[in-house]
């Protein structure tokens, strides 16, 4: 273990995770100094700004399965990144983050490219040094796929955790709450959800070297990732065990408006008081 810090002021996301109580007067992010050193992020999606100053030179480019412009022309893929793993939004601040881009500047992106992209990942992460684990994000909507869903499981099974707001079993599937700690009217539900994480007026990175409010199931996804390489970077467990350790921290029964035959469960990365 290392020593504890406190981002004070920290946006509503990154204090909800990290305190017992929701609101104003507990807008603090306390977390290990470790920040998820040593584990690798890979964010399946519209790219990543690689150069925006909050990644402190942590990020970087390594494919593209949808066009031939390497960079983010749409933000999506950025804005997830700074959530994972940026300097100021980030719940892994030390995090090296990884862009596969499998989505174009309308957020547009073909299945085989995206298992494409899920299959290069298993391949590539085998030649990185990664030494505290590998995460994967997938803020990605996809029509229910047999292929994509066997793709996950490849991905789990060599020791990589998948993070998704969709339904494979073996990804750790996340829903969206606000700052009241409801339930965000956009978000998953039912018994494929594992967990619930802030996804309403989130901010974050944005392509340009700015940062954006934005919301969705998209941006709580992020947070769930986040705190996957946080742990990895803490704890020696699997990555495949992640889904489940991280249920297993998470308030329970603290959210208003969760459907019959769904988790009421909100993320917590172990340092609330």
């Amino acid at each position: 273990m290392h020593g504890a810090s406190t981002q004070k002021n920290a946006p509503w996301g990154l204090a909800r995770i990290s305190n017992k109580l929701p609101g104003k007067d507990h807008m603090t992010y306390t977390y290990d100094e470790s920040a998820g050193e040593g584990t690798c992020t890979y964010v399946l999606d519209t790219g990543i700004e690689v150069d925006h100053p909050e990644f402190e030179g942590r990020a970087r480019f390594v494919q593209n399965f949808v066009d031939n412009a390497d960079l983010d022309a749409n933000g999506h893929g950025t804005h997830i990144a700074g959530t994972i793993g940026s300097k100021t939004y980030g719940v892994a601040k030390k995090t090296q983050l990884f862009a596969v881009k499998v989505l174009n500047e309308y957020t547009a992106g073909q299945t085989s490219g995206i298992l494409a992209g899920m299959d290069f990942i298993v391949e590539d992460a085998a030649t990185r040094k990664c030494p505290k684990g590998i995460v994967v994000n997938m803020s990605v909507s996809v029509a229910s796929s047999p292929a994509i869903n066997a793709a996950a499981r490849y991905i789990v099974k060599s020791d990589a955790s998948r993070v998704s707001p969709s339904n494979e079993p073996m990804a750790c599937t996340v829903g969206a709450t606000a700052q009241n700690d409801t339930r965000a009217s956009f978000s998953n539900y039912g018994v494929s959800v594992d967990v619930f994480a802030p996804g309403v007026d989130i901010k974050s990175t944005w392509i340009k070297g700015g940062v954006k409010l934005e919301s969705g199931t998209s941006m709580a996804t992020p947070h769930v990732t986040g705190l996957a390489a946080y742990l990895l970077g803490l704890k020696d467990i699997k990555a495949s065990e992640l889904c489940n350790l991280i249920a297993s921290m998470s308030l329970k029964d603290v959210m208003k408006g969760i459907p019959e035959n769904t988790v009421n469960l909100l993320i917590q990365n172990g340092e609330a008081m």
